[in-house]
């Protein structure tokens, strides 16, 4: 079949409930139900508390910015193409295939999370063979409509926010001493007994790194508005308190775990999550808990495809890719960029060769970097946006959703975000993936000088 004849629009069929789940399921991955083991274990029970308060307060400010432009302008990419109109054409290329590398390390972490535990069920099975098998599963479901998706995202989320929900309902039961339980009642003796930062003060910076990367995937609801049935409407209702939720859900459960779960214990490989339940004697719930783990990973496996496969469709109709990837099958789905993004998860299999825990910890650095140059690109967008605005001759006021402290909101994100890749160069583990984001950066900057310039920059001038 002719290009010219698959080449069509997305199709919106999303209603405002998926595209809340949509956010809130991106985020709530196996980076939180597995990651905050690790991040705990380095920085004790405060830091870990503090950390994710930070985070999720750079992540709403990051959403505020995103929201503002989203209702304004919905459209499919997203901060992608508000990157190219609103900052430079190389900035809007840089954001689009970084963006692409994020959503594909955040797929190959939860690939190899899930897989982990479906090893752990299955011993005669090995990491690398369930990866496989969930790279094929995912990508055949993403060959369905959108709709498909967004119903499929719904009822995935509602999974963890109900689970995410009793755990925290169980956890205070058991951190007080209500329910029957495993040991004597610990109370807060894990928060206080080695201080506020055991190892010191550096790991707490390191720890926020793993700890943006968990927040990171709320801003998938920006790139499917454009698929969404009356975008104005319905994005707004979606973000409006999209944020707040997310933190709630975030915040409350790591209380419960640092409280629960003394932090020298803690590990990737021995979710607190799992830990802490068990001590509740409710009957089956590791496995229960297990595939909670489980199908939110599968969960952002899934969001990172679709995210992945839209952002090609939208950098493809801009000229910023291959225009194969602008083709779409008779179900609207832009299938060339599912393909590719399933073929390019495959880094997860390199746990064939390393150890699983390793490759998950990397891979969620490396996301969690790339991810903080995504909330800049984004941050530093609503800048250029409110500037076109000016030059315009539109009154902010008359936006139908305005952010309010404006320009510090979107300043202070990117100062952060900054800061937080400055402090991965502090560490030892950390420091070989900033080298190799920025080498990432300019093989993306020679690529877009060679094949892209000429013509986006002409395109660019001629918009404005």
């Amino acid at each position: 079949m002719s290009t010219q004849a698959q080449d069509q629009q997305l199709k919106r069929g999303m209603k405002s409930r998926h595209l809340s789940m949509i956010a809130i399921g991106g985020t709530i991955s196996a980076s939180f139900f597995l990651g905050i083991g690790d991040i705990l274990k380095q920085v004790g029970p405060f830091g870990t508390i503090l950390g994710f308060i930070i985070g999720g307060m750079v992540m709403f400010l990051v959403l505020l910015s995103l929201t503002e432009m989203a209702i304004a302008m919905p459209v499919s990419g997203s901060f992608q193409t508000y990157a190219t109109r609103f900052i430079s054409p190389l900035a809007g290329f840089l954001t689009g295939w970084l963006y692409l590398i994020n959503w594909i390390t955040a797929a190959a972490a939860s690939l190899t999370a899930a897989s982990i535990i479906m090893a752990s069920w299955f011993p005669e099975s090995l990491v690398w063979q369930w990866s496989l098998l969930f790279i094929g599963l995912t990508a055949v479901l993403n060959f369905f409509p959108v709709k498909a998706y967004g119903e499929m995202e719904f009822w995935f989320a509602g999974i963890k926010i109900v689970a995410i929900l009793g755990f925290i309902l169980v956890g205070l039961a058991v951190l007080f001493g209500i329910v029957p339980q495993f040991g004597p009642v610990i109370g807060f003796k894990n928060f206080y007994h080695d201080g506020w930062f055991p190892n010191g003060y550096l790991p707490f910076f390191y720890g926020i790194v793993v700890i943006v990367c968990t927040y990171q995937g709320a801003e998938l609801v920006g790139i499917a508005a454009g698929e969404s049935e009356d975008p104005e409407k319905n994005v707004k209702k979606a973000i409006r308190n999209v944020g707040i939720r997310i933190l709630l859900f975030f915040v409350l459960s790591v209380f419960v775990v640092t409280m629960l779960t003394p932090w020298q214990q803690a590990s990737v490989s021995n979710s607190p999550f799992i830990s802490i339940l068990q001590r509740a004697k409710i009957p089956y719930i590791y496995q229960i808990m297990q595939f909670v783990i489980v199908a939110a990973s599968l969960s952002a496996v899934n969001s990172a495809f679709y995210a992945c496969a839209r952002l090609l469709w939208s950098m493809a109709n801009s000229k910023q890719a291959p225009r194969i990837y602008a083709i779409t099958n008779k179900n609207g789905v832009p299938y060339y960029g599912v393909i590719v993004t399933a073929a390019m998860s495959g880094l997860c299999l390199l746990s064939k060769f390393f150890g699983a825990e390793k490759v998950f910890i990397l891979i969620v650095s490396s996301s969690g970097m790339v991810g903080c140059l995504i909330w800049i690109m984004i941050s530093w967008g609503h800048i250029g946006f409110r500037r076109y605005l000016s030059r315009e001759g539109v009154n902010p006021e008359t936006l139908s959703f305005r952010v309010r402290g404006y320009p510090f909101v979107p300043i202070l994100s990117i100062v952060f975000n900054a800061l937080v890749i400055l402090g991965m160069l502090c560490d030892d583990g950390q420091r070989i993936v900033v080298y190799l984001g920025l080498l990432l950066i300019a093989f993306f900057f020679v690529v877009y000088r060679l094949f892209f310039y000429t013509a986006l920059n002409h395109k660019h001038a001629v918009k404005n």
